[in-house]
């Protein structure tokens, strides 16, 4: 199962179009975003998908946010999700609650924690869990998002040009 990660939209539609393109051309078969979505606008661009949302610290509007996501048929998590995809316990937040984040690591409970805020894509392994920021569509150079293979946990990072 191919799983796409994606963060930090803030509102900007161009980029959030590019990466729909390139997560319809990986086929994906879920995708997780880790918050600061920005504007309602962005939520249906991932309709073709179960999409698991999380809210980030300039999402300051939420409760248009979580009508957007409902209408859309995905599922908000508020601040901290969790789910299971693929036989993987997958945590994630958008990582601006540093106590939060650290705990969801340290706690062992998840194989992958995924999360944004900082706009720069990275993975590495803590114990047994991955940890996986897939960059940001908007204000980041170059723009990304992530490729996660489940349950082997590859990962790929993807420019979006």
């Amino acid at each position: 199962m191919l799983l796409g990660v994606v963060s930090d939209t803030h509102g900007h539609v161009q980029y959030a179009r590019q990466a729909v393109n390139l997560l319809d051309a990986f086929k994906v078969e879920a995708v997780i975003h880790c918050g600061d979505i920005g504007s309602p606008s962005i939520v249906p661009l991932f309709r073709a998908w179960p999409t698991h949302i999380v809210l980030g610290n300039v999402d300051h509007f939420p409760g248009e946010l979580e009508q957007a996501i409902a209408e859309s048929g995905q599922t908000c998590h508020g601040r901290f999700g969790a789910v299971e995809l693929g036989g993987v316990r997958i945590g994630f937040l958008h990582s601006d609650d540093a106590d939060r984040f650290r705990g969801a690591i340290e706690s062992a409970r998840y194989d992958l924690v995924c999360y944004g805020h900082t706009h720069f894509a990275e993975h590495h392994r803590v114990g047994k869990t991955l940890v996986l920021n897939p960059g940001a569509l908007y204000r980041a150079n170059p723009h990304t998002l992530a490729i996660v293979d489940l349950p082997s946990l590859n990962v790929t990072i993807v420019p979006v040009a």
